[in-house]
C-alpha cells in the first residue's frame, strides 16, 4: 500500500502542477503518460467534469509514475469520491473546516484553497501549513504573497488562477512559494487534437522556470 503523502511533498517532483480539465475519459492515460514523459508527476485533475473522477480512476490504474489528485472539490462527498477513485491527494479551491477534518479521517492529503488572511489563519488552525492560493492574480498574487509573508512566516503556498508560462517563475522566485499550479500545461486545442508529443515538450520546458525545489 502506497504511504500518504504530505501536501508538501507534491513541491518535490517539481515546480508546477498542471490543472486539468478532461471532458473525454478516453483522453485521460494518454494525458497523463505525456505529462510524466515530460518530467511532471504531480497531476490535478478536476472534479469540473462528469469525467474527473473516471480519469482519475484510470490513471491511477494505468500510469504507474503519475501522483493523481483531485481538484476543484467542495465538500465531503467529493473528497470521499476522490478517495474512492484512487486520488492520491485532494486540492480545494477553498477552505471549510469539514473538508479539513474529513481529510484527515479519509487519510487523504489535502491542499485547501484560500484568498484571504482570515482564511489562512483558519487554515492553520486546522494543522495546515501548505495552501492554494486561488485565485492568485486576481486576489493580488505577487504583492499579497509578499505581504503574507510576514505575519505567516511559516506558511507555504502554492498559487493557481492566472499564472502563464511568463510570471510562474517570479511566483517561483518568491521564499514562501513551494510550486505553483497552471493550466498552460494542457491547452484545450493539444488535448482536443491528442497532441501528446505536445505536452510533453509544454511540460519538459517546466524544468526552466527554477533550477531546484526549495525546502
Amino acid at each position: 500500500m502506497t504511504q500518504p503523502l504530505h501536501p508538501r511533498d507534491l513541491a518535490a517532483h517539481g515546480p508546477v502542477i498542471p490543472v486539468i480539465v478532461i471532458d473525454r475519459e478516453a483522453d485521460a492515460v494518454p494525458l497523463a503518460q505525456a505529462l510524466v514523459a515530460g518530467g511532471v508527476k504531480v497531476l490535478e485533475v478536476t472534479l469540473r467534469t462528469p469525467a474527473g473522477l473516471p480519469a482519475i480512476s484510470a490513471i491511477a490504474r494505468e500510469v504507474p509514475g503519475a501522483i493523481v489528485g483531485a481538484g476543484t472539490v467542495r465538500n465531503v462527498a467529493e473528497l470521499r469520491a476522490a478517495r474512492n477513485a484512487g486520488a492520491q491527494f485532494a486540492v480545494s479551491p477553498g477552505f471549510l473546516p469539514e473538508i479539513g477534518q474529513a481529510s484527515r479521517d479519509f487519510g487523504l492529503p489535502l491542499l485547501p484553497g484560500v484568498a484571504t488572511a482570515s482564511e489562512v489563519m483558519a487554515a492553520q488552525a486546522q494543522g495546515f501549513d501548505f495552501l492554494k492560493l486561488f485565485p492568485a492574480v486576481p486576489v493580488g498574487g505577487l504583492s499579497l504573497l509578499k505581504a503574507l509573508a510576514g505575519p505567516f512566516p511559516d506558511v507555504a503556498f502554492c498559487p493557481t488562477g492566472g499564472l502563464t508560462p511568463q510570471n510562474a517563475g517570479d511566483f517561483l522566485a518568491l521564499p514562501n512559494v513551494l510550486v505553483c499550479g497552471g493550466s498552460w500545461l494542457t491547452p484545450a486545442d493539444l488535448v482536443a487534437r491528442q497532441d501528446w508529443a505536445g505536452i510533453t515538450e509544454l511540460a519538459r520546458q517546466t524544468a526552466s522556470l527554477r533550477p531546484a525545489v526549495k525546502r
